[in-house]
């Protein structure tokens, strides 16, 4: 079975997007084509948009799903009229909200990702550009600033994982890759270990280490079977000895390897269990 899915909004259409993949998520046995329509913010665009739920229509067979966030009633109703199967991911919650807080809604587009707190934008951007500048090891002198440091072996999730902790919760952190150097010498560097408190381990299976090697140095001696388990093997004894939590990234999104993270953070033991 295959669905035409729009995300739609006024505004950017982040919040359309990120709730409709949620929804989408729960059915796995569909094949979803998915269409990005941010700025549907005038009746000429919602006629626009109209056709082409129609031509989808005719090309799949079936209508598609539109998910959005419209606070316009023209446009909303521009397009409850097209052949659609029309989800307003905002009309279940605004009202009933309404009438709790004795309040009306100010029915206003793109409020949700407005800079309203600058104190908080500047911390973000500070903790982005802590992360880039202080990646893969680059500045250990630098791991006593940051307020996560993430160490594991290369291609263990460090990266990506430090780029969300930095963009949706304003941490500033850093990543070690544990190296040929640091296994042959035995342990970790004095800065990672001074750091102790702040810093967490990443570990992953090593066939899925394997398999994600094999795409970036296919048939190499990084990317071979006996290399990813010593490498693995070596990085957990460190952690080990240096009491280091860590964390099994193998079937983990960056979303929930972040949340682990920070709730170890916010533990009093540092724990991420």
């Amino acid at each position: 079975m295959k669905r035409t899915v729009y995300f739609v909004s006024e505004s950017t259409g982040i919040t359309a997007e990120t709730m409709g993949h949620s929804l989408l998520s729960q059915f796995v046995t569909v094949e979803f084509e998915q269409v990005y329509m941010p700025y549907i913010n005038t009746e000429a665009r919602a006629h626009a948009l109209t056709q082409r739920m129609r031509e989808a229509q005719e090309r799949d067979g079936v209508r598609p799903i539109v998910f959005t966030t419209l606070l316009n009633e023209e446009i909303a109703t521009i397009l409850k009229a097209g052949p659609c199967f029309y989800l307003e991911l905002y009309e279940r919650f605004v009202e009933p909200l309404s009438q709790e807080l004795g309040v009306p809604p100010s029915r206003q587009s793109g409020l949700s990702h407005a800079i309203t707190r600058p104190s908080m934008y500047t911390k973000r951007i500070d903790a982005i550009n802590f992360a880039m500048a202080n990646d893969d090891g680059v500045r250990p002198d630098r791991y006593r600033h940051a307020d996560v440091v993430l160490a594991g072996v290369s291609r263990s999730g460090k990266t990506p994982t430090c780029l969300y902790l930095a963009m949706h919760y304003g941490l500033r952190s850093a990543n070690h890759p544990i190296t040929e150097e640091d296994f042959a010498r035995g342990d970790l560097p004095s800065e990672l270990i001074e750091a102790k408190g702040r810093v967490f381990g990443l570990t992953i299976d090593p066939q899925r280490l394997q398999a994600i090697r094999e795409e970036r140095r296919r048939g190499s001696e990084y990317a071979s079977a006996e290399r990813c388990r010593r490498d693995i093997r070596d990085a957990q004894a460190m952690f080990k000895r240096h009491g280091i939590p860590a964390l099994n990234t193998t079937s983990q999104s960056i979303e929930e390897i972040a949340s682990h993270i920070l709730r170890a953070v916010k533990s009093p033991n540092g724990s991420m269990a």
